[in-house]
């Protein structure tokens, strides 16, 4: 068997294959034996239909493309193992299949072209001290103060009112109608669908509820009746009233002020597992901290990945990318189930041809980040230690309780995954980074997405969803 080689972009190897004549009889006789022997055909037994018979009732085009088939399937696998190719994926056939069909004759030879894909070759520029500015995140000095009042306005007590008007800060209790003005498409005085309520309570802040509404209670009495105007946000919910003009009858029927607890340890016991207040601070200050260190952190990850990979080249197979692409949509599905929808019966092959479009620059840059990283390590001669790889497949686990979880491509997921923090890890050490304040950067300075830990989505071999681990302490700041 004859075989060329040929470089073709997007890290592809073309090959043409010449195959001996001996070979295409031999394998066009196999498949005509083959037939012969499981065909069915009235008249005769099994095993026992006539060649002649045969190839008339099954057709002799029919038997060529059988044969075609197996010729270029043992071929090509017998020219990767003999080229010592590390294919990616399948191979996509460059000739036309019908022209092989109408020019293959048995007992002459056979050629054809073919592509695979192979590993991309990464060139990489100088890497090694790089200089980028990063953001620093600092916590708010009254971050804590604020968190705390929070804390004591969710614990206030409900007093009620009696002896003045409404004021921003209460609760109201109220019945209301809601009905259309008339300057837009529907009838003026037509109630509004769902506009109505009784004994509805209503905390008087504007971004609890409706702007017009809440300032139209302002200054309202018990048991007092007011008409008031309010307009629909353009971007409210519901369609039919975004931007719309209504009118409200509002009757106050109750009034309660809150009654915020003293800021003490009591308090500090009843909203955290601290015994007091001086504590809960600490703790809190802590967490804050700790916060602002994570995001400094990663925004000190993204602007390196960033600069790395201006200065990465590498032409990416369609295996690959088709592969990356797969990957993010299987995240925003897990994302999107998890929050509740299922989409087992509402995807169709329209909606998720526009999810691989819309998704394929995301997975490009994706993978030439994950690729950067994997060719640091390896010029590098980074490691992972066996412990790391072991505890992070027992947290993974952990997480992925009672899903189908094929263990050796966790394995393997992680490593590369750990690999790659090793490698910002050291980019980090021998890069140049200034800290700059939060949200000095502009949006082209910070271009670029982070290093994805693709563990979960990659493991699952299956559309159900992750369990949600809650690791948010009743006092934590991500609340």
């Amino acid at each position: 068997m004859k075989i060329t080689q040929e470089k073709l972009p997007d890290s592809q190897i073309g090959l043409e294959i010449e195959i001996p004549a001996e070979t295409t009889k031999k394998v066009y006789e196999k498949v005509v034996q083959n037939l012969s022997r499981s065909a069915n055909i009235p008249g005769f037994r099994k095993g026992k239909v006539p060649r002649q018979i045969l190839l008339q009732r099954m057709g002799v085009e029919r038997i060529k493309e059988a044969a075609i088939e197996d010729l270029v399937q043992d071929s090509l696998k017998q020219a990767i193992e003999q080229e010592k190719i590390e294919a990616l994926g399948n191979y996509k056939l460059i000739s036309k299949f019908e022209e092989l069909s109408s020019k293959f004759k048995p007992g002459e030879p056979l050629r054809f072209s073919a592509s695979v894909d192979t590993p991309p070759v990464v060139n990489l520029g100088d890497y090694d001290g790089l200089s980028v500015k990063a953001e620093e995140t600092k916590p708010d000095p009254e971050a804590v103060d604020k968190f705390l009042e929070e804390r004591r306005v969710e614990q206030a007590t409900l007093i009620p009112v009696e002896s003045r008007p409404a004021q921003m800060g209460d609760v109201a209790v109220v019945d209301y109608t809601g009905r259309f003005t008339g300057e837009g498409d529907e009838e003026e005085g037509t109630i509004i669908p769902g506009g109505q309520a009784s004994d509805f309570q209503v905390e008087l802040e504007e971004e609890k509820f409706l702007a017009d509404f809440v300032k139209g209670i302002i200054g309202m009495k018990p048991e007092e009746t007011k008409e008031v105007p309010v307009k629909f946000p353009e971007d409210y919910p519901r369609e039919e009233l975004a931007g719309e003009s209504v009118v409200f009858t509002i009757t106050l029927q109750e009034l309660k002020e809150k009654e915020l607890p003293d800021l003490d340890d009591d308090l500090a016991q009843e909203i955290s597992e601290m015994e007091t207040l001086e504590e809960l601070r600490e703790s809190l200050s802590k967490q804050f901290q700790e916060k602002a260190d994570k995001e400094t952190s990663q925004s000190k990850e993204q602007v390196l990945v960033t600069a790395l990979l201006e200065k990465v080249e590498v032409e990416l197979p369609k295996t690959l990318l088709d592969r990356e692409v797969d990957m993010i949509i299987r995240q925003s599905v897990m994302q999107l189930e998890q929050m509740g929808m299922n989409l087992a019966n509402t995807l169709t092959a329209e909606m998720v041809q526009q999810m691989q479009e819309r998704s394929r620059p995301d997975a490009i840059v994706r993978l030439k980040q994950s690729l950067a990283l994997e060719e640091v390590a390896k010029r590098e001669s980074l490691k992972v230690e066996p412990e790391a790889i072991e505890a992070r497949i027992n947290e993974w686990m952990e997480q992925l309780a009672g899903q189908n979880v094929d263990p050796g491509k966790l394995r393997e997921v992680i490593e590369s995954d750990l690999l790659k923090e090793k490698a910002i890890e050291w980019l980090e050490e021998h890069a140049t980074i200034e800290l700059v304040p939060k949200g000095s950067l502009t949006p082209e300075e910070k271009t670029g997405e982070g290093e994805d830990t693709q563990t979960a989505a990659m493991a699952v071999e299956t559309h159900e969803t992750t369990q949600t681990i809650d690791v948010t302490a009743e006092t934590s700041v991500e609340e």
